[in-house]
């Protein structure tokens, strides 16, 4: 073939192939449709478009949505050391403010417990008692009265036995109620005399024993001034009291609110440290970051139901002090029957006021947890600030 031909042959294969190299298409198109398709610009902008396309695939933009994408490009501005340093400090703060807080409030709970168990409910109780053993001796007397049982042996043994509940009753009240109760004292011991009086000293003297017995009653009675008013009034007193110590108040709530928020962002933020470790550090697994997050939701939840079954239990009790009061306040003509019943209920507060025993126990794990909370992130992030970076100091 002469070098014509060749020149001919290769000319044909070039003009046989597009500016890119491609075997050019069958069909014919001008000189000016040609040089708009493969302009720089065109090439630019399919690229472009295929660039787009492949961008754009579901799975990629899963991927650069995804939290951990979102992120990664939030801390991409911190280096890695000082990112560290930050998430430390933070984790100590944020667990320190959780722990004073759970401290806090778990102690002011076990607080109202106790102080409800110990003091305003035998206040309320003793009280109730009190009423009902003052009315039930009056009633005793006047039906020794009434059946001429008077002066027989052993027929006054009720009454007495009922006096002397209502005495001791207020004794053991006096240290458990800040009210004066030296006012209805000096009434229940004139009351008692002239019960007494009435039913013994003058048993044969039926108009002296009909004296003695209408005071005993008038000073028992009366409105405003007696013994059964003035402890009706101390009962709702007490009682508003028992209340106010069973309910969780405003501060209260407050502190409990602060305690679970802070412990929600300790656990968001030993998320992010575990995050930011195998991310930009390679380590997979950090033994104490794991167990202070697996601490921090055991704190978070644990004491948190304690609280729950607490006041709870301390509702019904206040609920079944309301009805005690309620009962001895509404005796009728038989307070045997009322006091049958205030005794019922009395067993039921006990057992209400007892289940907090338990929650002790986990007052004291919450405060161990606590510190172990604040421990165990500083530990963990500061050994591994300290091996891969300030021994390097």
């Amino acid at each position: 073939m002469t070098a014509t031909g060749r020149g001919l042959g290769r000319g044909g294969r070039r003009g046989n192939r597009t500016p890119l190299g491609r075997p050019a298409s069958p069909v014919r198109r001008s000189p000016a449709a040609l040089r708009h398709r493969y302009s720089p610009a065109a090439l630019l902008l399919r690229r472009s478009a295929a660039g787009n396309g492949r961008r754009s695939s579901p799975a990629a933009l899963r991927r650069r949505r995804s939290p951990a994408a979102l992120w990664r490009d939030l801390l991409r501005p911190w280096r890695t050391r000082r990112l560290l340093e930050v998430h430390l400090l933070v984790l100590v703060l944020l667990a320190a403010v959780a722990s004073s807080a759970l401290f806090l409030s778990c102690r002011q709970v076990q607080h109202n417990a106790d102080a409800l168990a110990a003091r305003e409910a035998p206040a309320v109780q003793g009280l109730a008692a009190t009423r009902l053993a003052a009315l039930r001796a009056d009633q005793e007397v006047h039906a020794l009265v009434a059946g001429g049982l008077i002066g027989v042996a052993g027929s006054g043994e009720t009454y007495r036995s009922q006096l002397s509940a209502a005495d001791q009753g207020l004794s053991r009240i006096a240290d458990r109620t800040d009210q004066d109760l030296g006012t209805v004292k000096g009434l229940l011991a004139t009351y008692t005399d002239s019960l007494t009086l009435g039913a013994s000293l003058y048993r044969d003297q039926p108009l002296m024993r009909e004296q003695k017995l209408q005071e005993a009653h008038s000073l028992l009675t009366r409105e405003g001034v007696g013994l059964v008013p003035r402890l009706d009034a101390l009962q709702r007193v007490q009682l508003r009291h028992a209340e106010a110590t069973a309910a969780m108040g405003g501060v209260q709530r407050g502190v409990w609110w602060l305690a679970e928020c802070a412990l929600a962002a300790l656990a968001l933020t030993l998320l992010s440290t575990l995050f930011v470790l195998r991310d930009r550090c390679g380590r997979d697994w950090n033994a104490y970051l794991l167990a202070a997050f697996a601490l921090t939701v055991l704190l978070a939840v644990v004491p948190l139901m304690t609280v729950s079954a607490t006041e709870g239990g301390l509702t019904r009790a206040v609920g079944e002090l309301r009805q005690i009061t309620e009962v001895s306040r509404r005796s009728g003509p038989e307070p045997a029957e009322a006091q049958k019943r205030v005794t019922e209920r009395s067993e039921d507060v006990r057992e209400d006021t007892d289940d907090g025993a338990w929650a002790d126990r986990v007052y004291r794990a919450t405060f161990a947890g606590s510190l172990l909370a604040v421990a165990l992130p500083a530990l963990g992030l500061g050994l591994r600030l300290d091996k891969d970076y300030w021994r390097r100091l």
